[in-house]
């Protein structure tokens, strides 16, 4: 009986994928990875060669100071994004070539880079189809270097943690959970977005010359979006901790921050409201 029910199964799986097309599982390949196997061109498409100028160094050889090293790129056969001519390069002609990247989907913040001296997500950079122009790629400015497009971010996420990036109340609610308004809600748009890729903090120059003392506009974004959280009752207590010269008022409107920012937030806004209620407060 189980053969029997085994060779039915197997009858009309088959009968409903070869009668019924309509019904049959379909898989869309991304063009990021639809590559041709064969090192030609797409039909009906001439190669559109591209050249990238990348930063390298290496911390394994000292001596050698940093470079542009070139490479060129076949449009034709890559994917839209700066992150595609990246990895096409890495897997194809420099494995050595070393960059962060993770989600491909501008949620990480992984691959933040300078590119033709804007900083941005190599995943969400379109390549300028100008063949002509060489397309430039740096790490993240004013920043210790691991290796080649690698910064290193360990004083970025130190202030980021001196802030106390999460949740301070005493009181827990007697129903097990926190009740907002939709306008106090509202008051977080446009900061809890952030995913804390620092383009924004390492556009600023006041954070390239004070990045010891100034939390930069990245963590200053986030720090006020606890104070802003109406279930959090260390608002008081978070002002105090900026009430200095430094930590806050390095920031002199400068507008770097805002421009950068890939995801499209406003880090300075964030920043002149709680100025401003923090004059307020006095």
């Amino acid at each position: 009986m189980r053969a029997t029910a085994l060779r039915t199964l197997r009858s009309t799986t088959s009968s409903s994928i070869t009668c019924n097309p309509a019904r049959a599982f379909s898989i869309s390949v991304p063009r990021s990875f639809a590559q041709p196997t064969d090192g030609a061109p797409p039909a009906g498409k001439a190669p559109q060669i591209k050249e990238f100028k990348i930063y390298r160094w290496n911390p394994d050889t000292p001596a050698e100071k940093p470079k542009l090293q070139s490479y060129k790129v076949d449009l034709s056969q890559c994917g839209p994004m700066m992150l595609d001519a990246l990895i096409k390069i890495k897997n194809e002609l420099d494995p050595t070539l070393t960059f962060r990247r993770s989600c491909r989907e501008g949620i990480c913040g992984s691959c933040a880079m300078n590119i033709d001296g804007v900083n941005t997500l190599a995943c969400l950079c379109r390549i300028e189809k100008d063949a002509s122009k060489p397309s430039k790629v740096y790490p993240l400015p004013h920043m210790y270097i691991v290796k080649d497009l690698v910064p290193d971010l360990t004083l970025f996420y130190k202030q980021y943690k001196s802030i106390e990036p999460f949740l301070k109340n005493d009181n827990p609610p007697a129903k097990g959970e926190f009740l907002q308004t939709q306008e106090e809600r509202k008051k977080l748009d446009g900061m809890y977005e952030c995913i804390l890729c620092a383009c924004c903090s390492t556009s600023c120059p006041s954070y390239w010359w004070n990045a010891d003392q100034y939390l930069g506009p990245a963590v200053l974004m986030q720090a006020y979006r606890w104070m802003a959280d109406s279930r959090d009752s260390y608002g008081a207590q978070r002002k105090e901790k900026m009430q200095n010269s430094m930590s806050l008022y390095r920031c002199h409107t400068i507008f770097n921050c805002s421009r950068t920012c890939p995801k499209g937030l406003n880090p300075a806004l964030a920043i002149s409201k709680m100025k401003y209620e923090m004059a307020l407060d006095k």
